[in-house]
């Protein structure tokens, strides 16, 4: 099995929507919730993180989007992973904030199929890093009713005050969203570390100002981060600690799944 022994508790399909497969690997049941990993693929910390929702009472989706599912994190692996998706996927706009990507479109479809499957008030969704902001962009369908967006990070700003201020969205999508949070009484969770240079100060402003109190933060410092190879960034996986700050956010983020959708 390879790497994949990592997944050996997870069942594997298929999703193609639109002319675009992806893998997907699903455990649990209970009311479902859509995990996109972070870069540079569905490693072992995101699948930590995919069992603790599963074993909170939900079915986790866990989509390969890039990356070899199962393979453990580095440096290497990141670097590698990251050149290939920012030079050959079209599928991902890195450096424009101003429109959803177009995978956008094939994890809304994945969440319908979800939802109809496991039942429950609706979807939850949780990006990070490089999906981090996809979660807000399913939104945009009525089966995503709990949106995550951990360290959001496109678009790529750096130098870039414009783009420091975009969340991926069109207009018409923000607005969909407003009216969704206010007309159904739902909520945005946005993690974050402060000092983290791939989720501007100004991305996070943006999500108050659109948002309002429908937007709810969870902001942490580099003390609260588990050491690891690159400066604190993943707040739910390599820089988790199993006490303080961030297991609390993990904790969180899995009871407002458990709130929004039902379990």
């Amino acid at each position: 099995m390879g790497y994949e022994a990592a997944l050996a508790d997870y069942d594997k399909f298929d999703f193609t929507h639109d002319g675009k497969t992806y893998p997907v690997y699903r455990r649990g049941s209970g009311p479902a919730v859509v995990i996109m990993h972070e870069m540079p693929g569905l490693h072992p910390l995101v699948i930590r993180f995919a069992d603790r929702v599963a074993a909170a009472g939900m079915t986790v989706f866990c989509p390969s989007l890039f990356g070899t599912p199962g393979k453990p994190v580095s440096r290497g692996y990141t670097l590698g992973t990251a050149l290939g998706v920012l030079c050959v996927r079209r599928e991902f706009l890195v450096w424009r904030g101003d429109k959803s990507s177009p995978v956008a479109d094939w994890l809304r479809a994945l969440s319908r199929k979800a939802h109809a499957e496991c039942g429950g008030k609706g979807v939850g969704a949780v990006g990070m890093c490089f999906t981090g902001g996809f979660a807000l962009a399913m939104m945009t369908d009525p089966s995503v009713v709990a949106p995550a967006l951990s360290q959001p990070s496109l678009p790529l700003a750096r130098g870039n005050p414009k783009r420091a201020a975009e969340v991926g969205l069109s207009p018409k999508e923000i607005a969909c969203v407003k009216s969704r949070l206010e007309s159904e009484d739902l909520t945005v969770l946005g993690m974050r570390f402060t000092s983290d240079v791939l989720v501007p100060d100004a991305r996070f402003e943006t999500y108050r100002r659109e948002f309002g109190d429908r937007f709810e933060s969870i902001e942490l410092s580099d003390d609260d981060a588990q050491p690891a190879y690159i400066p604190p960034h993943s707040v739910l996986t390599l820089h988790m600690k199993e006490e303080g700050p961030t297991k609390a956010a993990e904790q969180r983020v899995i009871q407002f799944f458990k709130e929004r959708t039902g379990a």
